[in-house]
């Protein structure tokens, strides 16, 4: 079940590029936990995370990654094997999370009903990204929708002074094969121009204490806390994109929600 890599949007592969150029890009057990060998990865709850089948313990999935740090993983299913790779990548956000969720199963516990706090960080988790610019220009044209301005006027500035970092694991899974629409939630940071200068492996370290931290102090806790990105449309990811007409394209770069006049 191996896949080529070549054949993938591989400026979206790039937080897990330090990690899949240790082993075959296939969802094996076997190099998970070759890639978890010697590595200390830890849950809020502070146990020791690894990845194994899921266990008829009557635990559902948060809970049992809380109190014994085991992360249901089935053998040769490509959505746990990306979720396995996004905690080695991002172990602290990862780690906030589940934290997170468990303080949401507790409220939803009280108020009989689950919440929309979880829905958000479910969403994120799933399908998450964070987009890193140095201008913050760019930025203010993905919250304001303006796609073709951001993909394709502003091309060569995206390219020099914004990155994406896929986060969401389902997300991983849709590249493998791409699809008209393809969406991910993003949370936005304004940088300095020196941050990409700095190695991917320091950049992932900042991002995930960034991330962690603001999800430990309860922030994302709602849907509209996070940006709607049309992956796509990002210069790189597919050949369509390098014509100014793909981007002409409603149904995919959707404008954003107008707001009603009072």
């Amino acid at each position: 079940m191996s896949r080529q890599r070549e054949a993938l949007p591989g400026v979206l592969f790039a937080p897990l590029s330090p990690l899949l150029e240790q082993i075959p890009l296939a969802p094996d057990p076997a190099a998970l936990d070759f890639l978890l060998a010697g590595r200390d990865l830890r849950t809020a709850s502070g146990r020791r995370v690894s990845f194994a089948p899921p266990a008829d313990d009557g635990l559902d999935y948060e809970t049992r990654i809380w109190r014994s740090g085991v992360v249901a993983t089935r053998p040769g299913n490509w959505h746990d094997f990306f979720n396995a790779l996004v905690w080695l990548t991002f172990p602290r956000s990862k780690a906030a999370l589940n934290a997170a969720h468990l303080a949401g199963l507790a409220e939803s516990r009280r108020s009989g009903r689950r919440g929309g706090s979880r829905d958000a960080i479910t969403h994120f988790d799933e399908c998450g990204a964070l987009v890193v610019a140095s201008d913050p220009s760019l930025l203010a044209l993905l919250r304001a929708f303006q796609w073709r301005e951001l993909f394709w006027s502003r091309r060569l500035d995206l390219l020099s002074q914004a990155r994406c970092f896929v986060f969401g694991h389902a997300t991983y899974e849709q590249l493998l094969q791409p699809f008209r629409g393809l969406t991910a939630k993003a949370v936005l940071y304004e940088v300095g121009a020196d941050w990409f200068e700095k190695p991917l492996v320091e950049q992932l370290a900042a991002l995930d204490e960034r991330l962690s931290g603001e999800l430990a102090a309860g922030a994302y806790q709602e849907a509209r806390d996070y940006q709607p990105l049309p992956l796509l449309g990002l210069p790189g990811v597919t050949p369509a994109n390098e014509c100014a007409d793909y981007y002409d394209d409603p149904w995919q770069f959707r404008p954003g929600r107008r707001v009603a006049s009072v």
